[in-house]
């Protein structure tokens, strides 16, 4: 969901108009509010709550860099409450709140609502990726030209990207979300589609994950010294 200024002298009026969308393309960002003692609780229990917030907003930060400039509109989808005046710029990204029981229904309630808005071609990432590039975006939106889906097979098991060109609900249903099963899952209901799969990534769950990682050195002095 794009965000659309009816007038450009009055910038900071948030107006939100699929209709006059600037892309058939949409990216759905699910993000978890940054805040002390929430979220990336595998790897806190290594690194600490404050490490672990830092690096949180670390990557945010570089998700925020790898997909601004993507054309595409894009909405970040937050899991506690919507934050205004935060590092999501509201002239490049719509904000919405994620909706639903579990992360399948949160997802489906995105994507349905996307294409209940008449983009073609919608795809979805978290915010929790390093090794990812606005370039890897842009491939997995060329690679359903040709595709019905794409997957980015994530090494835990689940995945980090996946998109469509139409809503198929049972993706969202039948899964144990956060396990290692999803991409299997997720696969097997792919079984019969012309389905693109991206490379194999690492996102951010455990220290393991980042240990060795240059950038993220400087949030680990307290555990490496």
């Amino acid at each position: 969901m794009g965000i659309i200024q009816d007038n450009k002298e009055e910038r900071d009026e948030k107006v939100i108009d699929f209709t006059l969308a600037s892309s058939n393309n949409l990216l759905l960002i699910f993000t978890r509010n940054p805040e002390l003692g929430k979220g990336k609780r595998r790897l806190a229990a290594t690194v600490g709550d404050e490490s672990a917030l830092n690096i949180y907003q670390f990557l945010l930060n570089h998700t925020v860099k790898i997909t601004s400039n993507l054309y595409a509109e894009k909405i970040v989808y937050y899991s506690e409450e919507i934050w205004e005046n935060d590092i999501w710029d509201n002239k490049r990204f719509g904000k919405k709140l994620q909706t639903g029981n579990d992360l399948g229904a949160r997802m489906a309630n995105a994507f349905q609502e996307g294409f209940q808005n008449e983009f073609q071609k919608i795809i979805i990432i978290g915010s929790d990726m390093f090794d990812f590039s606005q370039e890897d975006i842009e491939q997995a939106f060329k690679a359903l030209e040709k595709n019905d889906f794409v997957v980015g097979p994530a090494e835990d098991g689940g995945y980090y990207l996946l998109g469509m060109k139409n809503y198929t609900p049972e993706l969202f249903k039948n899964k144990d979300w956060g396990t290692e099963t999803v991409l299997m899952d997720t696969l097997a209901d792919l079984n019969d589609k012309k389905t693109a799969l991206l490379e194999t990534r690492n996102d951010v769950d455990y220290y393991e994950d980042i240990k060795d990682i240059e950038a993220f050195q400087p949030f680990l002095k307290h555990i490496n010294s």
